[in-house]
């Protein structure tokens, strides 16, 4: 089984989130879903590896229907505490979601793909789930945090020592092997450290740089396609109404196999 935050690693990762790497990641986040997604007020939502209800939050504030699953009973008893009723919280792991097909407008995995023991797995479920889109969000393998990390191991054990990092091709790998060719759009953002403070975009101007793989975050959101669309009419005519028999010779009386009487 992949990572199951516990209430220790649950209080490392609040404590990273609060930090200006985690606060840079929300921010990113939040521009990702607005600008991939297109979020329409009333769609249905999954957040896969909802934690403690961080960005259901932020969902809830754009108007959608909000769901969340985590294998942790910890962190969804800290999520029914913090959105309530507000939101449909289920125990479930990524690779086995507890839901039926197409469920859900949106499925979003943000730094869940990291944690589970398999990832493409955990990529078709939720592809299973969602009727329109999927959206993934994860640390880069290619960036400077990544060797961060990296060089932290060596010394110490922290949050992000069993944790896999992505790249983008391999997750547009990942994406070919789970849906075939699927339209996939990305983005990259905090090619710096989050401690040095350079002045953001003018909120009216592109980020030059959201298309360089080698920022802290990458934003995959793939496009559901179906190539073959089954449509489901309910029979309008019940067995005891029909007139002819099911099996030619026999509709009622003498079974030939059983000897008794037989009613189609």
């Amino acid at each position: 089984m992949g990572l199951v935050f516990d209430a220790d690693s649950a209080n490392l990762y609040a404590t990273w989130c609060r930090s200006p790497h985690g606060r840079a990641m929300d921010r990113f986040v939040e521009k990702s879903v607005r600008g991939l997604l297109d979020p329409q007020p009333g769609e249905k939502v999954l957040d896969i590896g909802c934690g403690e209800g961080n960005h259901l939050l932020f969902f809830s504030k754009l108007g959608l229907d909000i769901n969340g699953v985590d294998p942790s009973p910890y962190l969804i008893d800290r999520a029914r505490e913090r959105l309530g009723y507000r939101c449909m919280l289920k125990i479930g792991r990524a690779e086995e979601l507890p839901y039926s097909d197409n469920e859900f407008d949106l499925a979003v995995m943000i730094n869940t793909l990291e944690f589970v023991d398999d990832p493409l797995a955990a990529l078709m479920e939720a592809g299973r789930v969602a009727r329109r889109g999927v959206f993934i969000g994860v640390m880069n393998s290619l960036s400077w945090f990544w060797l961060c990390q990296k060089l932290q191991g060596f010394f110490r054990a922290t949050l992000f020592s069993r944790a896999r990092f992505f790249n983008l091709w391999e997750l547009k790998n990942l994406v070919q092997r789970a849906f075939g060719d699927a339209p996939v759009t990305w983005r990259c953002a905090q090619l710096y450290p989050a401690f040095l403070d350079f002045p953001a975009p003018h909120p009216k101007k592109p980020d030059r740089l959201e298309h360089c793989p080698f920022g802290l975050f990458l934003g995959v959101f793939i496009t559901m396609k179906y190539w073959v669309r089954t449509e489901q009419h309910p029979l309008r005519i019940g067995f005891k109404e029909t007139k002819r028999p099911l099996i030619p010779g026999i509709s009622r009386g003498e079974c030939p196999l059983h000897g008794g009487e037989a009613e189609i």
